[in-house]
């Protein structure tokens, strides 16, 4: 009996031998990061960039999959599936993760029990934006022209349930009033009728809009923000612009790994992407796209994701949002 007891205690201590050893190791082949994006989109830049930081860190490729479709469920379900050992990544949004639990009775996924939050990557704030020739010029504006002919205020978003949509209901009962939701298939087509008047106004991040602001054919009425971007200074919050005093509306984008995934690995995943987030020539590209870098703790990352779950959850509830 105490050889068999001193044989197994003996296996039970290799095989922790052999996990330590590939811990200190990782990582020892090329690492994937599968996103629900396309090629070219904002998340897709950042991690292409973040992954070259990664890459020479790590003396080991990392690979961008780009599964874009399906809500994000193909990406998503693709890591999901994957073994749990650090070699396969999901790079998500909010959306993903605490709002849509909130839209659908059923997921093809469980936000907390199939994942595990690896490592904040960024945040982008909305604005308020509308054509260049609106005869809005602040929050205010649009909010008392709202009040004075409720349901006829347009306003348009990328579709049912999306942060722009559950983002204006959470407008809407905040300051009183009651406008029509007009959405769109695609980003381009949004912002092109945002910008000829079709609809009266649009949430949107300084990367959607910038070609159309930058050719003055939108203009932007104020941040959904708590302090102005330092690249448009000049755009004041929706508190300075005659908005509600605590009205933010954003979206962050983090790395999840697969339920079970070494702590001592996501550890080195999230310490390397905080790393590759600062490095200058990344925050030179954040500032382009109007992204604040987030070095932060995967614990930072759990705060946030149930802060956020439990806000959308009140909204979603009280707006009667709905995707089944």
């Amino acid at each position: 009996m105490k050889k068999v007891i001193g044989s197994a205690i003996l296996a039970i201590s290799l095989a922790a031998g052999a996990a330590y050893s590939q811990d200190l190791h990782y990582p020892e082949r090329p690492v994937r990061a599968v996103l629900p994006y396309s090629v070219g989109s904002g998340p897709d830049a950042v991690m292409r960039m973040v992954g070259e930081q990664l890459s020479s860190k790590w003396k080991q490729p990392v690979i961008v999959e780009n599964k874009p479709g399906a809500n994000g469920w193909l990406a998503i379900g693709e890591v999901k599936r994957s073994e749990p050992d650090g070699y396969s990544i999901v790079i998500v949004d909010s959306t993903h993760m605490t709002l849509q639990p909130h839209l659908y009775r059923e997921l093809p996924f469980d936000p907390v029990k199939d994942f595990d939050p690896v490592a904040p990557i960024y945040t982008t704030h909305f604005f308020i934006v509308v054509s260049a020739d609106s005869p809005w010029h602040s929050v205010g504006d649009l909010i008392a022209a709202a009040k004075a002919d409720p349901g006829r205020i347009t306003y348009g978003t990328w579709g049912m349930g999306s942060v722009a949509h559950v983002g204006t209901a959470m407008f809407e009962s905040k300051t009183g009033t009651q406008m029509m939701h007009i959405p769109f298939k695609e980003l381009p087509q949004l912002y092109t009728a945002v910008a000829n008047r079709e609809v009266d106004w649009a949430f949107g991040t300084a990367a959607t809009v910038q070609n159309l602001y930058q050719a003055k054919r939108v203009k932007l009425l104020a941040l959904a923000a708590p302090s102005r971007l330092a690249t448009y200074s000049d755009i004041p919050t929706v508190a300075e612009a005659g908005g509600p005093a605590d009205f933010e509306l954003k979206t962050w984008v983090a790395a999840f790994a697969p339920k079970g995934t070494p702590k001592s690995i996501t550890q080195q995943i999230n310490d390397g992407i905080a790393e590759a987030v600062v490095a200058p020539e990344v925050s030179k590209r954040f500032e382009t796209f109007g992204f604040d870098a987030w070095p932060a703790s995967a614990r930072d990352l759990v705060r946030v994701q149930q802060s956020d779950s439990l806000r959308f959850s009140n909204v979603v509830r009280q707006a009667r949002i709905s995707l089944d």
